[in-house]
């Protein structure tokens, strides 16, 4: 783990993410996460000329993929019933 992750791994302080960060706490490229920001599927705010991510919107974000998921899946069991 590289220094930049081990500080952001353990700093619970921080309230903004880069999207760089957030792209390493989900565990996806970094333009993926520009995409996922760019389309509003994951939550970001501008300071000045500088887009953050909000920590809090990782959790919802993974929440309503797994909530979405869970749908698709209890759709393709009914229809395969």
């Amino acid at each position: 783990m590289d220094t930049a992750q081990l500080a952001d791994s353990i700093d619970p302080t921080l309230a903004l993410l880069t999207v760089e960060e957030a792209a390493r706490r989900l565990r996806i490229g970094r333009t993926t996460c520009f995409a996922l920001v760019g389309s509003g599927e994951l939550e970001s705010i501008t300071v000045g000329h500088l887009r953050r991510v909000p920590v809090d919107a990782i959790p919802e974000f993974v929440t309503r993929l797994r909530k979405k998921q869970n749908r698709t899946a209890t759709v393709t069991a009914v229809q395969a019933a």
